[in-house]
């Protein structure tokens, strides 16, 4: 199963037939130029252990997890589910949300990161982190 159609903005990145994927938003912006490219916004979709240790990844699970993530290090959402069908039309779905402002990526940050946190209100139109 191919990933379907996704929400403006997102582009797949990389997609195994009926397993795992990657999708990122704008990769246009996100260049060395204006923004680091470790800051890609992007949705993990796998069936890879979620276990912390390293490698786990690698070990194919039950269970297909959508994950999205900011940096490597800022993960903002996970969510499970039992088959791929069901992650992939949740990843759709996400990307939307994402996309349209919907998505509260301003609290996963510590420290946040101003300047790329506007960029990414500019670009979605969220208003989540402004006050």
């Amino acid at each position: 199963m191919s990933l379907p159609d996704l929400p403006d903005g997102w582009r797949v990145w990389n997609e195994e037939p009926n397993g795992r994927a990657i999708v990122a938003f704008r990769p246009d912006v996100f260049t060395e130029d204006d923004f680091p490219a470790a800051c890609l916004p992007t949705i993990y979709l796998t069936n890879g252990s979620r276990d912390p240790r390293p490698g786990a990844g690698q070990y194919q699970t039950d269970e297909w997890h959508i994950v999205l993530f900011l940096e490597p290090e800022v993960e903002v959402t996970a969510e499970t589910y039992d088959d791929r069908e069901a992650a992939v039309d949740a990843l759709v779905d996400l990307a939307a949300g994402f996309a349209d402002g919907a998505v509260d990526y301003h609290e996963p940050y510590q420290v946040p990161r101003e300047e790329y946190l506007a960029e990414l209100d500019r670009l979605t139109g969220d208003r989540s982190g402004v006050e």
